[in-house]
Protein backbone atom coordinates (compact mmCIF):
# COMPACT_ATOMS: atom_id res chain seq x y z
CA UNK A 1 0.00 0.00 0.00
CA UNK A 2 1.10 3.54 -0.98
CA UNK A 3 2.04 5.53 2.27
CA UNK A 4 -0.05 8.25 2.53
CA UNK A 5 0.12 11.86 1.86
CA UNK A 6 1.96 13.28 4.66
CA UNK A 7 3.72 9.88 4.83
CA UNK A 8 4.97 10.34 1.85
CA UNK A 9 6.35 14.11 2.10
CA UNK A 10 8.03 12.24 5.63
CA UNK A 11 9.62 10.43 3.55
CA UNK A 12 10.97 12.74 1.28
CA UNK A 13 12.45 15.14 4.03
CA UNK A 14 14.78 12.04 5.12
CA UNK A 15 14.55 12.65 8.84
CA UNK A 16 17.45 10.51 9.12
CA UNK A 17 19.81 12.86 7.60
CA UNK A 18 18.53 15.98 9.84
CA UNK A 19 21.94 15.00 12.30
CA UNK A 20 23.74 17.32 9.75
CA UNK A 21 21.08 20.26 10.24
CA UNK A 22 21.16 19.56 14.06
CA UNK A 23 24.24 18.58 15.41
CA UNK A 24 26.40 22.12 14.55
CA UNK A 25 23.49 23.90 16.86
CA UNK A 26 24.04 21.77 19.34
CA UNK A 27 27.93 22.15 19.61
CA UNK A 28 28.07 25.74 18.77
CA UNK A 29 25.79 26.18 21.31
CA UNK A 30 27.77 24.06 23.94
CA UNK A 31 30.72 26.01 23.09
CA UNK A 32 29.73 29.02 23.43
CA UNK A 33 28.71 28.39 27.13
CA UNK A 34 32.08 26.61 27.88
CA UNK A 35 33.28 30.12 26.66
CA UNK A 36 31.50 31.81 28.93
CA UNK A 37 28.36 33.35 26.57
CA UNK A 38 25.12 33.61 28.32
CA UNK A 39 22.98 31.14 26.73
CA UNK A 40 19.48 31.51 25.15
CA UNK A 41 17.86 28.97 25.13
CA UNK A 42 14.66 30.64 23.10
CA UNK A 43 17.53 31.58 20.14
CA UNK A 44 19.03 27.49 20.47
CA UNK A 45 15.53 26.52 19.44
CA UNK A 46 14.88 28.81 16.98
CA UNK A 47 17.89 27.63 15.11
CA UNK A 48 17.70 24.19 15.51
CA UNK A 49 14.14 24.34 13.89
CA UNK A 50 15.40 26.81 10.93
CA UNK A 51 18.11 24.73 10.49
CA UNK A 52 15.86 21.60 10.30
CA UNK A 53 13.63 23.38 8.10
CA UNK A 54 16.31 24.55 5.56
CA UNK A 55 17.71 20.61 5.57
CA UNK A 56 13.79 19.16 5.39
CA UNK A 57 13.25 21.83 1.80
CA UNK A 58 16.91 21.08 0.25
CA UNK A 59 15.85 17.48 0.69
CA UNK A 60 12.76 17.79 -1.00
CA UNK A 61 13.97 20.26 -3.85
CA UNK A 62 16.72 17.16 -4.35
CA UNK A 63 13.95 15.00 -4.56
CA UNK A 64 12.45 16.76 -7.33
CA UNK A 65 14.91 17.94 -8.97
CA UNK A 66 17.03 14.96 -9.52
CA UNK A 67 13.75 13.11 -10.88
CA UNK A 68 13.24 16.33 -13.51
CA UNK A 69 16.77 15.83 -14.69
CA UNK A 70 16.39 11.98 -14.78
CA UNK A 71 19.41 11.07 -11.88
CA UNK A 72 16.49 9.02 -9.84
CA UNK A 73 15.65 6.05 -12.36
CA UNK A 74 13.60 2.53 -11.17
CA UNK A 75 17.61 1.41 -10.42
CA UNK A 76 18.11 3.31 -7.47
CA UNK A 77 20.40 1.78 -4.47
CA UNK A 78 19.02 4.33 -2.28
CA UNK A 79 15.88 5.00 -0.27
CA UNK A 80 13.07 5.38 -2.21
CA UNK A 81 12.41 8.47 -4.05
CA UNK A 82 8.79 9.97 -4.08
CA UNK A 83 8.65 11.72 -7.02
CA UNK A 84 10.21 9.51 -9.06
CA UNK A 85 8.33 6.82 -7.80
CA UNK A 86 5.07 8.70 -7.99
CA UNK A 87 3.90 8.84 -4.48
CA UNK A 88 3.85 12.66 -4.64
CA UNK A 89 3.08 15.10 -7.54
CA UNK A 90 6.10 17.10 -8.53
CA UNK A 91 3.38 20.31 -7.89
CA UNK A 92 3.22 18.34 -4.34
CA UNK A 93 6.87 18.60 -3.61
CA UNK A 94 7.28 21.74 -4.66
CA UNK A 95 4.51 23.05 -2.48
CA UNK A 96 5.69 21.13 0.48
CA UNK A 97 9.88 22.47 -0.30
CA UNK A 98 8.50 25.67 -0.21
CA UNK A 99 6.44 25.71 2.33
CA UNK A 100 9.55 24.48 4.57
CA UNK A 101 11.44 27.13 3.06
CA UNK A 102 8.59 29.76 4.73
CA UNK A 103 9.20 27.86 7.90
CA UNK A 104 12.71 28.37 7.85
CA UNK A 105 12.15 32.18 7.32
CA UNK A 106 9.93 32.64 10.46
CA UNK A 107 12.51 30.67 12.55
CA UNK A 108 14.91 32.99 11.32
CA UNK A 109 13.52 36.41 12.61
CA UNK A 110 13.91 36.36 16.13
CA UNK A 111 17.84 35.09 15.16
CA UNK A 112 18.63 37.94 13.04
CA UNK A 113 16.53 40.67 15.84
CA UNK A 114 19.23 39.32 17.89
CA UNK A 115 22.24 38.29 15.54
CA UNK A 116 22.10 41.26 13.18
CA UNK A 117 23.35 41.17 9.74
CA UNK A 118 25.80 38.39 9.99
CA UNK A 119 22.68 36.32 10.72
CA UNK A 120 20.53 37.72 8.02
CA UNK A 121 23.53 37.53 5.27
CA UNK A 122 23.89 33.64 6.94
CA UNK A 123 20.06 32.99 6.32
CA UNK A 124 19.86 34.46 2.90
CA UNK A 125 22.65 32.33 1.81
CA UNK A 126 21.55 28.99 3.10
CA UNK A 127 18.33 29.47 2.01
CA UNK A 128 19.81 30.70 -1.70
CA UNK A 129 22.38 27.73 -1.72
CA UNK A 130 19.69 24.87 -0.04
CA UNK A 131 17.99 25.19 -3.28
CA UNK A 132 20.78 26.04 -5.85
CA UNK A 133 22.33 22.09 -4.10
CA UNK A 134 20.28 20.83 -7.29
CA UNK A 135 18.79 23.22 -8.74
CA UNK A 136 18.70 26.66 -11.08
CA UNK A 137 21.26 27.19 -14.26
CA UNK A 138 24.39 25.50 -12.18
CA UNK A 139 23.62 22.83 -9.73
CA UNK A 140 26.01 22.40 -7.02
CA UNK A 141 25.96 18.75 -6.60
CA UNK A 142 26.09 17.97 -10.28
CA UNK A 143 29.19 19.81 -10.60
CA UNK A 144 30.88 17.89 -7.65
CA UNK A 145 30.61 21.35 -5.45
CA UNK A 146 28.81 19.23 -2.71
CA UNK A 147 31.39 18.68 -0.17
CA UNK A 148 32.69 22.60 -0.50
CA UNK A 149 28.83 23.66 0.19
CA UNK A 150 28.70 20.91 2.66
CA UNK A 151 31.44 21.82 4.58
CA UNK A 152 30.94 25.96 4.60
CA UNK A 153 27.31 25.71 5.12
CA UNK A 154 26.99 22.37 7.87
CA UNK A 155 30.19 23.17 9.58
CA UNK A 156 31.38 27.19 9.79
CA UNK A 157 28.06 28.37 8.60
CA UNK A 158 25.72 26.27 11.40
CA UNK A 159 28.56 26.08 13.95
CA UNK A 160 29.76 29.57 13.40
CA UNK A 161 26.17 31.17 13.41
CA UNK A 162 25.07 29.43 16.29
CA UNK A 163 27.99 30.89 18.06
CA UNK A 164 27.53 34.22 17.12
CA UNK A 165 23.84 34.38 18.13
CA UNK A 166 25.08 33.40 22.33
CA UNK A 167 28.28 35.09 21.71
CA UNK A 168 28.02 38.45 19.62
CA UNK A 169 31.82 37.23 18.71
CA UNK A 170 33.76 34.66 16.89
CA UNK A 171 36.68 32.83 18.56
CA UNK A 172 39.51 30.81 17.16
CA UNK A 173 37.51 27.60 18.77
CA UNK A 174 34.60 27.92 16.26
CA UNK A 175 37.05 26.90 13.64
CA UNK A 176 38.16 23.79 15.29
CA UNK A 177 34.04 22.54 15.55
CA UNK A 178 33.50 23.64 12.45
CA UNK A 179 35.79 21.58 10.51
CA UNK A 180 34.85 18.06 12.71
CA UNK A 181 31.68 18.84 12.37
CA UNK A 182 31.82 19.47 8.38
CA UNK A 183 33.57 16.83 8.15
CA UNK A 184 30.74 14.62 9.54
CA UNK A 185 28.94 15.73 7.15
CA UNK A 186 30.86 15.66 4.41
CA UNK A 187 31.40 11.37 5.31
CA UNK A 188 27.55 11.17 5.00
CA UNK A 189 27.83 12.76 1.38
CA UNK A 190 30.60 10.84 -0.02
CA UNK A 191 29.29 7.35 1.17
CA UNK A 192 25.88 8.44 -0.46
CA UNK A 193 27.91 9.34 -3.63
CA UNK A 194 29.90 6.82 -3.66
CA UNK A 195 26.71 3.91 -3.68
CA UNK A 196 25.25 5.99 -6.01
CA UNK A 197 28.13 6.49 -8.42
CA UNK A 198 27.22 4.20 -11.31
CA UNK A 199 23.51 5.72 -11.71
CA UNK A 200 25.08 9.31 -11.04
CA UNK A 201 27.32 8.62 -13.43
CA UNK A 202 24.68 7.58 -16.43
CA UNK A 203 22.29 10.77 -15.48
CA UNK A 204 25.49 13.04 -15.92
CA UNK A 205 25.51 13.81 -12.33
CA UNK A 206 29.50 14.73 -12.19
CA UNK A 207 29.84 14.13 -8.51
CA UNK A 208 33.25 14.09 -7.58
CA UNK A 209 33.42 10.19 -6.75
CA UNK A 210 32.22 10.42 -10.68
CA UNK A 211 35.10 12.56 -11.73
CA UNK A 212 37.79 11.01 -9.91
CA UNK A 213 36.55 7.50 -9.27
CA UNK A 214 35.65 5.01 -6.13
CA UNK A 215 39.43 4.60 -5.19
CA UNK A 216 39.41 8.69 -4.80
CA UNK A 217 35.70 8.45 -3.07
CA UNK A 218 36.84 5.87 -0.33
CA UNK A 219 40.05 7.62 0.27
CA UNK A 220 37.80 10.80 1.30
CA UNK A 221 35.41 8.60 3.09
CA UNK A 222 38.39 7.70 5.09
CA UNK A 223 39.36 11.68 5.36
CA UNK A 224 36.29 13.14 6.35
CA UNK A 225 35.60 10.44 8.75
CA UNK A 226 38.87 10.15 10.53
CA UNK A 227 39.58 13.28 10.69
CA UNK A 228 37.54 14.75 13.33
CA UNK A 229 38.75 12.61 15.43
CA UNK A 230 42.68 13.44 14.55
CA UNK A 231 41.33 17.16 14.69
CA UNK A 232 40.03 16.68 18.31
CA UNK A 233 44.00 16.92 19.30
CA UNK A 234 43.37 20.56 19.33
CA UNK A 235 41.18 20.59 22.47
CA UNK A 236 43.91 19.10 23.95
CA UNK A 237 46.72 21.61 23.22
CA UNK A 238 44.08 24.33 24.45
CA UNK A 239 43.52 22.36 27.99
CA UNK A 240 40.08 21.12 26.88
CA UNK A 241 41.13 17.60 27.43
CA UNK A 242 37.78 15.76 27.69
CA UNK A 243 36.38 17.44 24.22
CA UNK A 244 39.86 15.81 22.81
CA UNK A 245 38.76 12.66 24.59
CA UNK A 246 34.91 12.14 24.80
CA UNK A 247 34.40 11.66 21.07
CA UNK A 248 36.57 8.73 21.05
CA UNK A 249 34.12 6.99 22.60
CA UNK A 250 32.40 7.44 19.16
CA UNK A 251 35.15 5.56 17.32
CA UNK A 252 33.47 2.14 17.05
CA UNK A 253 30.75 3.89 14.62
CA UNK A 254 33.56 5.23 12.39
CA UNK A 255 35.09 1.74 12.10
CA UNK A 256 31.88 0.27 11.69
CA UNK A 257 31.03 2.73 8.29
CA UNK A 258 34.45 2.39 6.79
CA UNK A 259 34.75 -0.97 7.13
CA UNK A 260 31.41 -1.82 4.60
CA UNK A 261 33.24 0.86 2.33
CA UNK A 262 36.21 0.00 1.92
CA UNK A 263 35.73 -3.86 1.88
CA UNK A 264 32.45 -3.83 -0.53
CA UNK A 265 31.47 -2.64 -4.17
CA UNK A 266 29.35 0.32 -4.20
CA UNK A 267 25.81 -0.74 -3.21
CA UNK A 268 22.71 -1.21 -1.06
CA UNK A 269 24.95 -3.01 1.98
CA UNK A 270 26.22 1.27 1.94
CA UNK A 271 22.65 1.89 2.93
CA UNK A 272 23.97 0.53 6.55
CA UNK A 273 27.41 2.11 6.38
CA UNK A 274 25.23 5.69 5.70
CA UNK A 275 23.20 4.38 8.61
CA UNK A 276 26.61 4.13 10.72
CA UNK A 277 27.91 7.42 9.28
CA UNK A 278 24.57 9.58 10.65
CA UNK A 279 24.72 7.57 14.06
CA UNK A 280 28.77 8.55 14.31
CA UNK A 281 27.92 12.50 13.53
CA UNK A 282 24.87 12.32 16.46
CA UNK A 283 27.15 10.58 18.74
CA UNK A 284 30.66 12.40 18.68
CA UNK A 285 28.41 15.58 18.28
CA UNK A 286 26.98 15.01 21.68
CA UNK A 287 29.96 13.64 23.35
CA UNK A 288 32.06 16.90 21.82
CA UNK A 289 29.53 18.83 23.50
CA UNK A 290 29.20 17.25 26.74
CA UNK A 291 32.94 17.30 26.52
CA UNK A 292 33.12 21.47 25.94
CA UNK A 293 30.83 22.19 28.88
CA UNK A 294 32.21 19.77 31.26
Amino acid sequence: MSPSRAGAVLLAARPKTLTAALVPVLVGTALAAALGAAIRWDLALAALAGAGAIQIGTNLYNDLLDHERGADTHARLGPVRVTQAGLLAPSQVRLAAAASFLVAVACGIPLVLAGGWPILTLGLLSLLFGYAYTGGPFPLAYHGLGELFVLIFFGFGAVGGTFWLHAGRLAPEVAVAAIQIGCLACALLTINNLRDVEEDARSRKHTLVVRLGPRFGRAESVAFTCGPFAIGLAWAVGDRVLAALLPLLALPLALGALRIVLREAPGPRYNAALARAAALQLGFGLLLSLGLVL
